[in-house]
């Protein structure tokens, strides 16, 4: 690994938190505290007495309220910044110009140029940009990887998922700040999308002839509520994914089908996978030497499961690839350059819509040709 001049490896990493809200309770904070070579310092939350309360709950030795105290805390290496996207660019450019690397909540910005400007501060400064999309090492979604990388299902040929979920249920005021695009840069596709494509990128690389279609149906909010989209791999693989967020029901599933087979899962429970061949089970194909340990469920004939359970902090396994690079002794497979390949492909899905991504969109509402009269 080459490690950034301007940052010099060190152990352990001793990591501050800006926003210790829910997603750090039990998915990413204590992933700080057990991962090697890592302890965390420090936290932030606008509120004091709930980050005081936060720090006293995980045993945290500091908390703030200022956001600006936390990064400047000289005992603080590397910062975490797990607020809304609409506040990622600043803290991650002042967390830039203290000189600190930092691991930025997905996804990473509202707007790939939001991404472009964290990426060429970061750059200029020579210090290291990570982003938490934590499934690129969760080893449920690296065994999807080395089932397609080996061959279990044949060639891939056509890639297909489709999520739907009913959150057109929601209240017209007070929305959660992850329907309000000054907050969160679109509506739930932001959120919950940005994993899905991080993953397409992660098995098949920067996807290609990208086209979609997003619009509000059924909500009372003024963001997106269902999106479909088209693409191809880097190999020329065409694939087709959907998003319904004003469904009756809830349905999550990835496809990916092969000239030898189909693999199925879903995103967002840990539900066992599921790999269907032609031909019966090919030992060789799915249990390589140093493969991820799992447990393989026999079905029937040309049909096996594996049982990939999530770790109890399912960001943990990535905080330790980002740890160990600050560390200077691995490297990290989710980086300011892949986050913001997603967000791209996300803007271009969601151009039609806002009447274009590039600027702050987030601040004319009224211009958006996708928004219900």
């Amino acid at each position: 690994m080459t490690t950034p001049s301007a940052w010099k490896p060190r152990t352990p990493i001793r990591w501050g938190i800006l926003g210790c809200g829910d997603v750090t309770e039990v998915k990413s904070g204590p992933g700080f505290q057990k991962a090697a070579g890592s302890q965390l310092v420090a936290v932030m939350r606008r509120n004091a007495a709930l980050a005081e309360d936060y720090a006293r709950r995980h045993g945290v030795p500091k908390w703030y309220s200022d956001a600006a105290a936390l990064i400047r805390d000289p005992e603080v290496d590397a910062v975490y910044i797990a607020t809304p996207p609409g506040l990622h660019l600043e803290h991650a450019l002042q967390v830039c110009a203290a000189g600190k690397p930092a691991y930025v909540e997905k996804p990473m910005a509202r707007n790939a140029a939001e991404c472009d400007q964290m990426i060429a501060a970061f750059a200029r400064a020579q210090l290291p940009l990570f982003v938490a999309y934590y499934r690129r090492a969760q080893p449920r979604f690296l065994k999807v990887k080395e089932l397609l990388d080996t061959g279990a299902i044949g060639q891939v040929t056509g890639i297909r998922y489709h999520y739907t979920e009913p959150k057109h249920r929601a209240a017209a005021t007070e929305l959660p700040w992850r329907l309000d695009a000054a907050h969160a840069g679109g509506g739930l596709f932001l959120d919950l999308g940005s994993h899905t494509l991080d993953l397409l990128d992660f098995f098949f690389g920067p996807l290609a002839d990208v086209s979609g279609h997003a619009a509000n149906l059924a909500s009372p909010y003024a963001v997106e509520d269902t999106l479909a989209m088209s693409f191809r791999t880097a190999a020329g693989v065409p694939g087709a994914a959907s998003w319904n967020f004003a469904g009756a029901t809830r349905e999550d599933l990835f496809q990916f089908i092969g000239t030898a087979g189909r693999l199925s899962l879903p995103n967002f429970s840990p539900d066992p996978i599921r790999l269907e061949t032609t031909s019966g089970i090919q030992e060789s194909a799915i249990s390589p030497k140093g493969a991820t340990p799992f447990t393989a469920l026999e079905t029937n004939s040309g049909i096996q499961e594996f049982d990939i359970p999530n770790p109890p902090h399912v960001a943990q396994p990535l905080i330790q690839t980002v740890t160990d690079a600050l560390r200077g002794v691995a490297s990290c497979p989710s980086t300011g350059e892949s986050a913001r390949r997603t967000s791209r492909v996300m803007d271009q899905v969601l151009d039609s819509y806002y009447g274009g991504r590039a600027d702050a969109f987030w601040s004319r509402p009224h211009t958006w040709p996708g928004r219900r009269a």
